[in-house]
């Protein structure tokens, strides 16, 4: 069994529901606390022994293979200066041993297409990871990537995470229909925003995958489904069909939906609760502003 190396970042959609902050950055560059949301994902890849990220792009989105580029300039300036400190903060944006290849989306196809475009890149019998870069998944412990290598070394199959929702909200997501066997949660069927009445589970899809080599060759004959895309979704069910699928329940953590405004701005409030240098002063502000109103 292939050691999963490789990791694909869909960065080419147009993050149209943040316009118009988004109308010249990238939604994947947008900050949480002073990160910008793709950087936490690489780092959250690297843990897992990742080591080539694969950015399907487009033309616009320069702004992230730049942030991951050396700037000789700044970085000579804060040397002089002696504000290592700083400089160190850019050194470590990339982490070590870890490179950054870009390959174009040239039609906004659906995130299928997305992962096919990565295809080139891919060896034929290449197991491979993808990431959402605006799902952000925090772990105090283990990053949800790492913890889905092991469970996928384990059963040496595809692995999804999963994360239970509330019953009310499981219309609004992907959801898995699970069977708990002896090595863990396997997925029996997968359902796009069903009614509560047809939810096999509560369960749902969170933007962590590994695929085995074969959703490669069952993405390229996915015909367009909803939105005349190419969808996820209908490959999986395919690759279902031919072989074992398990889930990875992502528990003692938890998501934010970064690319829906209101979970961008719960993942800033509990990010920065959780920093060293900022929690004690911002909790003194929630809490005074909290009474005030």
């Amino acid at each position: 069994m292939k050691r999963v190396t490789k990791a694909i970042l869909p960065v080419a959609g147009l993050g149209t529901r943040f316009l118009p902050a988004t109308k010249a950055i990238p939604k994947e560059m947008l900050t949480v606390v002073d990160k910008p949301l793709i950087q936490y994902v690489i780092e959250e890849a690297a843990e897992a022994g990742i080591t080539e990220i694969i950015l399907v792009t487009h033309s616009s989105k320069g702004s992230i293979e730049n942030h991951f580029d050396k700037n000789y300039e700044l970085e000579s300036e804060l040397k002089a200066k002696g504000k290592n400190d700083r400089l160190k903060l850019l050194e470590d944006i990339l982490p070590k041993g870890v490179k950054i290849i870009s390959v174009r989306q040239p039609e906004a196809l659906g995130l299928g297409h997305a992962i096919l475009c990565a295809k080139p890149v891919l060896a034929d019998d290449e197991p491979f990871a993808v990431m959402l870069p605006d799902v952000l998944m925090y772990h105090p412990q283990q990053g949800c990537l790492a913890q889905m290598m092991e469970v996928y070394t384990e059963n040496k199959t595809s692995t999804i995470a999963l994360e239970a929702v509330a019953e009310q909200d499981v219309e609004k997501y992907g959801i898995a229909g699970v069977k708990l066997i002896n090595t863990g949660l396997k997925i029996t069927q997968l359902v796009e925003k069903p009614t509560i009445d047809k939810a096999p589970s509560n369960l749902s899809v969170v933007g962590r995958y590994i695929f085995t080599p074969r959703l490669m060759p069952l993405l390229k004959r996915t015909k367009k489904g909803l939105g005349e895309e190419i969808q996820l979704t209908d490959a999986m069910d395919k690759l279902l069909e031919e072989e074992s699928m398990f889930g990875f329940e992502f528990i003692d953590g938890k998501s934010y939906d970064c690319g829906d405004k209101l979970g961008y701005l719960k993942a800033n409030v509990e990010y920065a609760l959780r920093d060293k240098k900022l929690s004690s002063s911002f909790k003194d502000y929630l809490a005074d502003i909290t009474n005030t109103n």
